[in-house]
């Protein structure tokens, strides 16, 4: 029998887990829940049940059934939700802007600064705090009390997220961004002009060997986890652009990461570089400009404003769009002044 976890949750920015496996030779007929309950680990057969109802498990790239026989050679993969280990969550008042909601989905449109969920260094005041307080104070029975999240965005990012209010939902979910059928773009300011008006980044995405808070592109593919990154020029302010980011694949810090890597990190992000003068002149007054940027939008220029993706139990297409939020309009409208009058910049 041979194994292979495709995709896990460590470096990435969904949250799943990708298994396959190939039945042995001389596997007797086993039904298929049993056959990856036994294979993989603190798996319940309830949950491998959930993820074939949810159509997320294939055999010889065929959906089938929880009750489907094993037979020796048939190659066995299943895609399941995987949440983050959160522990102690208590409810707490939030200010949380919800854009939509259901039965089984709420969409969150999430303020810069707000984690997603608890960990170290942010024990609580993370949005998922803010969830169980809402699900409580508008009588909603969640099973675990504040949601089941699909994927993250980091602290310093505003915009779209999407979280399931039950497990099936969220199986259902988890495959859509495990198949890359999930809509999402964002829109950074990055440092720096292009030759093209739009284009792609490849490269792996992994944690960095210098420092494991970073993630580093390793082009060769020697380390990490596939990553793809498609961008469109929107704007062009000379020393700074702003582009539309379409994310293929959801690793870690990827649209950060990739854009540092081709030598245009986001705009006052910290940890990727885009905290310093990469671009412009050496004249006093365009440096005190840039540094009020930096005042009005202390974090990575960073936005996930469009999020499409099928509903798990109506099967339609829902797209929601979120406005730029104040701190990178007001930084836009400053460029967008500079560009105009590069002259009054000058010592």
């Amino acid at each position: 029998m041979i194994e292979e976890k495709i995709d896990g949750t460590e470096d990435t920015g969904e949250l799943y887990e990708h298994y396959k496996f190939v039945a042995d030779p001389r596997q007797s007929p086993l039904r298929v829940d049993k056959f990856l309950q036994s294979r993989i680990e603190n798996a319940s057969r309830n949950k491998v049940q959930q993820a074939a109802t949810a159509g997320n498990v294939l055999v010889n790239d065929k959906v089938v059934k929880s009750n489907y026989k094993v037979k020796p050679g048939d190659v066995v993969i299943v895609v399941m939700s995987t949440p983050p280990k959160v522990v102690d969550i208590f409810p707490q008042e939030l200010e949380l802007n919800i854009v939509f909601e259901d039965d089984d989905v709420i969409i969150i449109d999430k303020q810069a600064g707000l984690v997603v969920h608890p960990g170290f260094g942010n024990e609580d005041s993370t949005l998922l705090n803010g969830l169980m307080y809402y699900f409580e104070k508008t009588n909603q029975n969640i099973e675990n009390g504040f949601g089941y999240l699909v994927h993250r965005i980091d602290k310093d990012t505003s915009g779209l997220l999407i979280i399931a209010k039950n497990e099936m939902a969220q199986t259902k979910l988890g495959k859509q961004f495990y198949d890359h059928s999930i809509e999402r773009k964002y829109q950074a300011l990055v440092w720096g002009d292009f030759e093209e008006e739009e284009g792609s980044i490849e490269g792996h995405i992994g944690r960095s060997l210098k420092d494991r808070r970073k993630m580093t592109v390793f082009p060769n593919g020697e380390y990490g986890k596939h990553a793809i990154s498609h961008y469109k020029v929107l704007k062009r302010f000379g020393y700074v652009s702003l582009v539309e980011c379409k994310l293929e694949t959801g690793r870690t810090h990827q649209i950060r990461a990739h854009f540092s890597h081709i030598k245009h990190p986001l705009f006052n992000d910290e940890k990727y570089g885009g905290d310093q003068i990469l671009k412009g002149t050496t004249f006093t007054k365009y440096k005190q400009f840039i540094q009020n940027c930096f005042k009005i939008i202390p974090r990575q220029s960073l936005h996930a404003y469009i999020l499409g993706f099928v509903h798990p139990t109506s099967g339609k297409t829902l797209r929601f769009e979120s406005e730029l939020p104040e701190d990178m309009t007001l930084v836009l409208e400053k460029w967008e002044n500079y560009a105009q009058h590069k002259d009054l910049f000058v010592d």
